[in-house]
């Protein structure tokens, strides 16, 4: 995903992040490697032959691809579906692709708004509803629900806002003690500016609502830190 910087006009992309798209989410949150294991790890529960498991904002290929690695010898005839519509990922994709260890996962440039998602197992989403207009988020949920299987799952990660006041700012600003760890005060600034028409966070509340809304009546969050959280929620 990208936006273009003010006057500049300068592309903002996590894509061409310096240190690389994962290196640098995980630098952005704190804790980002235990749920991207907790999300892998828990796959093994759903994912089925002859069904889609479906990442969508899949960046980089990464989740995916340690799916393959870690459910393959169990369910070799599960077909692995990357959504993305940043394109600067596009030539890492092209790399995996002519890869015969992953002969069985696919890339899609689309827009999640307009993919389709049909006899899925398995359906995941890191910190990427966040991005999309708030108009068009419990649409694409009813989405995903739709497109499930029963007892498939909806595994999803956001950063959300907190209905208290005091504690939204607490959190706001331990957070920017720990980012300040890897990043100069400018960065962090210049990238709060820069995400600000971006990034419209819900409560965890109206995300519930909206899933609640679509279908899905069993839900829990596994994984929490600061205001970031991680969702599962099955069909």
């Amino acid at each position: 995903m990208s936006v273009l910087g003010k006057g500049s006009m300068t592309k903002f992309t996590f894509a061409t992040a310096d240190e690389g798209f994962d290196n640098h989410i995980e630098k952005s949150v704190r804790g980002y490697n235990n749920l991207w294991h907790d999300v892998v790890g828990m796959s093994k529960y759903f994912v089925e032959d002859f069904t889609n498991v479906i990442d969508l904002g899949c960046s980089s290929g990464k989740m995916l691809k340690a799916m393959i690695k870690q459910n393959n010898e169990h369910v070799p005839n599960a077909r692995y579906v990357g959504i993305e519509i940043e394109s600067d990922f596009a030539e890492g994709h092209t790399e995996d692709l002519m890869s015969s260890e992953f002969n069985n996962l696919y890339y899609q440039m689309e827009d999640i708004r307009q993919c389709d998602i049909d006899n899925a197992s398995l359906v995941t989403s890191l910190f990427t509803l966040q991005f999309m207009p708030p108009k068009d988020r419990a649409g694409t949920i009813w989405k995903i629900y739709q497109g499930l299987n029963d007892g498939g799952a909806f595994i999803f990660s956001e950063k959300g806002f907190s209905c208290n006041p005091k504690i939204q700012d607490m959190m706001t600003f331990m957070y920017y003690d720990y980012k300040r760890q890897h990043f100069t005060d400018t960065e962090i600034l210049d990238k709060e500016v820069q995400l600000r028409h971006m990034m419209k966070p819900n409560t965890k509340t109206e995300l519930f609502k909206m899933c609640e809304d679509a279908g899905f009546k069993d839900l829990h969050v596994f994984w929490q830190n600061f205001n970031f959280y991680g969702v599962i929620a099955i069909k």
